[in-house]
């Protein structure tokens, strides 16, 4: 385990086998840090038993980032021309885009599994009083429905890239 700065950085590192432990989750007793710090723990227990959803979304990483990164600036530059070249570079970013989508796809049940492990733990070892689980159970959830508006907001951005790019054809 590693105390690592920044906000909202708690993170396991499938690649390095290491969890990393933000200031404010590693310095606290608080059962929000709790629950964070045994999230994280979820995620090293789904790379020790092999949990494949983790396994794809660590092999989709390179490919999410390239494809954020420079699907936006091919769409622009499709923008840019007309015919074939345009549909061709907006095409392209659109499919790279496609890639972050999918892994906001994947990640959900990864980080839905990651809590339910988290809270296996927690009430197993009894490491929380009942009134702290349930405490933690809302933070785990709460950190959860990011994840999902993270998906919706993406999953509706490339739709609307879809339907722009149709507009433009016609």
């Amino acid at each position: 385990m590693e105390q690592v700065s920044g906000n909202l950085s708690d993170h396991y590192d499938p690649k390095h086998k290491v969890l990393r432990l933000s200031d404010s989750t590693y310095h606290s007793t608080s059962v929000a840090a709790v629950g964070v710090a045994a999230h994280e723990c979820g995620h090293a227990l789904q790379d020790a038993k092999g949990y494949a959803p983790l396994g794809i979304r660590s092999a989709l990483v390179p490919a999410a980032n390239f494809g954020s990164m420079i699907a936006w600036p091919l769409i622009i530059i499709g923008l840019l021309f007309t015919g074939e070249t345009s549909s061709l570079f907006i095409n392209l970013g659109i499919i790279l885009f496609s890639v972050s989508v999918l892994f906001q796809l994947v990640t959900l049940p990864v980080e839905f599994n990651a809590s339910r492990r988290a809270l296996q733990v927690l009430g197993d070892s009894n490491l929380l009083y009942e009134d702290e689980m349930r405490g933690a159970r809302k933070v785990l959830s709460a950190a959860a429905l990011t994840y999902v508006a993270a998906a919706a907001a993406a999953i509706l951005q490339l739709l609307r890239i879809v339907l722009l790019s149709g507009k433009r054809r016609n």
